[in-house]
């Protein structure tokens, strides 16, 4: 029983070894050395993010940026803006801003179409914009 069972294997090793050779399973595929790995950005989005008032307004802003990292801006005089490009397939852009007049604005535009965009007029205004979308 021992002699059949070393028998069968003996066969069936000798049975790969032949069909690994007929379908050229042993040959070795390389990458040629210069190839390089980067990846390559595609669709990058341009995100700009926009605070506006009369002139001389000074505004606290607090955003987000493209890696939704929460940044804030102090004593910024207005106009005031975020530009950045990203290769993220999705934006989560937001932002806050409240001035010492009675206008304040923001916008927030991706590849130059505008997400969302508001304007308030009362006394030290504050304005947000959302844009989950982008």
């Amino acid at each position: 029983m021992l002699l059949v069972a070393v028998a069968v294997v003996a066969i069936a090793g000798f049975t790969v070894f032949r069909l690994h050779g007929i379908f050229a399973s042993t040959d070795v595929t390389s990458t040629p050395s210069g190839s390089d790995n980067d990846i390559v950005p595609f669709n990058p989005k341009h995100v700009v993010i926009e605070v506006f008032g009369p002139p001389g307004t000074v505004a606290t802003i607090t955003y987000l940026d493209v890696d939704a990292q929460p940044q804030r801006a102090d004593g910024v005089t207005l106009p005031w803006a975020y530009d950045t490009t990203t290769t993220q397939p999705a934006v989560f852009v937001n932002v806050t801003a409240q001035g010492d007049s009675d206008s304040i604005g923001c916008r927030i535009k991706i590849d130059d179409a505008v997400k969302d965009e508001r304007t308030v007029n009362t006394l030290n205004a504050l304005t947000y914009c959302l844009d989950k979308s982008g």
